[in-house]
């Protein structure tokens, strides 16, 4: 399942019949209610924010490399606020270390 909002990238005949393919249950939010999806909209602005608004890309492959350095840059060395201002991979770690020795 996908949730989204009501925008025109997700109302499209190319996602419904994309999710139908894959047998993806899409979900939206109702309309003028983004608090209902508030995560991605907090990514969405972070993703604007921190790495869309400061670039001036010259082809979709520009876009594509810089796009994918933010996001590996995100999932694996950005501290987030959720994960006690660890990066992801490292919180992930503590996590695994945890279980480790609960079970251990």
């Amino acid at each position: 399942m996908i949730q989204t909002d009501n925008g025109p990238e997700f109302t499209g005949h190319a996602s419904d019949a994309w999710a139908y393919r894959n047998r993806v249950k899409l979900f939206f939010i109702e309309t003028g209610k983004p608090v209902q999806n508030a995560h991605i909209e907090s990514f969405n602005g972070k993703l604007r924010n921190e790495c869309l608004n400061l670039e001036w890309f010259t082809s979709l492959r520009e876009a594509r490399i810089v796009i994918e350095e933010w996001r590996n840059y995100y999932n694996g060395f950005r501290p987030h606020s959720a994960l006690d201002n660890l990066p992801p991979e490292v919180w992930q770690r503590n996590q695994a270390g945890n279980l480790y020795l609960k079970t251990g």
